[in-house]
């Protein structure tokens, strides 16, 4: 008899709209791996006991709700940061949403910011060392974005933060106040936005504007200047961002790069082996539902 096959899987709430399962089971089967990624709906009362009793389960990401809990928990178990991970990955975004176990021993990681960053490189071609950036969005994956863009020597010079929601605004001061990244951030109004996109070189929409047919763009198309690079971290569809982007001849990119660079950089952190890229990209894209 065989060895019993590897589990790996995804775990939200809900979780059944995951492209995750398509691209991690192709990557898999390319390299003749016995695993097999799952979707796992978990509700957030039966999360703790899912992330320490689950032990069959090797290696998980982890989603929306539970990427700030999630890392509560496993802290408290003792977990650990990878070796490779700048911890100020998961500090300045204070999520994780990748991690492998073995037994009750727990190592984790944000691949998130790690898969904005690759993507921003290779997909947009843009390097962010010293530049001012434009951020639209700072829930979730707005904070990716944010400990991508602040860490390291390799920092940008200044980012503008704004949201429409006042209370996701508020609760990023908190979080971000007394971190050492701080000083590279500023929280703006609407107002202040045309004054300050003159002098940025990169806007991030990491809002949920563009995700549904019929969106508008997250900012007035007039602002959009020649110098500026633009990435949309939606990547279920072409934004009208994006677009209007394009009808400008600016250099663009959605979210596809993040989404894939974020499973890529998971599983050579749960496998060791260097992951089938393009496999991966493929199988993304064959299972959209819905145009690119």
């Amino acid at each position: 008899m065989g060895l019993k096959m590897d589990i790996y899987g995804i775990i939200g709430y809900p979780i059944k709209h995951s492209l995750s399962p398509a691209m991690h089971n192709a990557a898999f089967k390319k390299l003749g791996i016995d695993a097999e990624y799952r979707k796992f709906e978990v509700r957030p009362k039966d999360l703790k006991d899912f992330i320490l009793n689950r032990k069959e389960v090797v290696g998980f990401n982890i989603t929306v709700p539970h990427k700030v809990e999630a890392e509560k928990i496993i802290k408290d178990k003792g977990g650990s940061v990878h070796r490779q991970t700048d911890p100020r990955y998961i500090e300045f975004s204070g999520a994780i949403n990748t991690v492998k176990r073995d037994g009750d021993i727990f190592i984790y990681t944000n691949t998130d910011v790690s898969g904005f960053m690759r993507s921003l490189k290779e997909d947009l071609k843009f390097e962010h060392k010293d530049k001012n950036v434009l951020l639209i969005g700072c829930g979730g994956a707005g904070r990716a974005v944010i400990a991508g863009l602040t860490t390291g020597d390799n920092s940008c010079n200044k980012l503008y933060i704004y949201d429409i929601n006042n209370q996701t605004i508020d609760s990023a001061k908190r979080f971000y106040h007394g971190r050492s990244c701080l000083n590279k951030l500023q929280f703006i109004s609407e107002e202040e936005i045309p004054e300050v996109i003159k002098n940025c070189t990169l806007l991030v929409n990491a809002s949920p504007v563009g995700m549904k047919e019929g969106d508008g763009s997250p900012i007035d198309t007039g602002l959009l200047h020649k110098d500026l690079f633009v990435y949309d971290v939606v990547y279920n569809r072409e934004t009208e961002l994006i677009k209007n982007a394009k009808l400008l001849g600016l250099n663009c990119s959605g979210g596809l790069g993040m989404l894939l660079y974020q499973g890529v950089h998971a599983f050579e952190f749960w496998t060791g082996k260097k992951a089938p890229v393009e496999v991966m990209k493929q199988s993304l894209l064959k299972n959209f539902t819905f145009q690119q």
